[in-house]
């Protein structure tokens, strides 16, 4: 339940040939942490140039995120993306929402996000493939620094080579 599928050190990592090899049509993207810094209403362009590799390669693109809908819809609107906010993770609700607008089958979706607890286990919860990236950059409030303490015990190893 808390062990992702695949492994990578951040998103940029993830490569069409990788996700066309395991048969990945469609990804649906955690916000914080993983396209860019919690909070941060600007995407890094590391993250801007991957996400227009991935629609190059066909990739359906999606992001679900627990944020509210203040937070999630201006950033998924400079990005182009479609979103779910208030997505509920690790409850399935944010990734039904999201398989339904995608109009791909469960085994054709990944979930890219960095946190074990909710990313990981609702992907668990839902039956699709969980792509676990390292935080771009930890929190640094008290609820986020406890749950990041208990998280450490399933924390799979950082890959020493990106996985292609």
């Amino acid at each position: 339940m808390f062990k992702p599928t695949y492994v990578f050190n951040d998103v940029t990592e993830i490569s069409p040939d990788f996700l066309k090899k395991n048969h990945i049509k469609g990804l649906i993207l955690d916000l914080d942490n993983t396209l860019t810094t919690h909070n941060n209403p600007v995407p890094p362009e590391s993250s801007l140039k991957w996400l227009d590799k991935m629609r190059s390669a066909g990739i359906s693109l999606m992001i679900v995120s627990n944020n509210n809908t203040d937070r999630v819809t201006p950033f998924a609107k400079k990005l182009g993306l479609d979103f779910v906010p208030n997505g509920a993770k690790p409850l399935p609700v944010g990734y039904i929402k999201a398989k339904k607008i995608m109009g791909l089958k469960t085994a054709e979706i990944a979930a890219v996000g960095d946190q074990i607890f909710t990313d990981v286990l609702g992907c668990s919860f839902m039956g699709i493939r969980s792509i676990f990236v390292f935080p771009i950059e930890l929190e640094t409030s008290l609820p986020f620094r406890f749950k990041r303490s208990i998280e450490k015990l399933f924390l799979p190893k950082r890959p020493k080579e990106v996985k292609r």
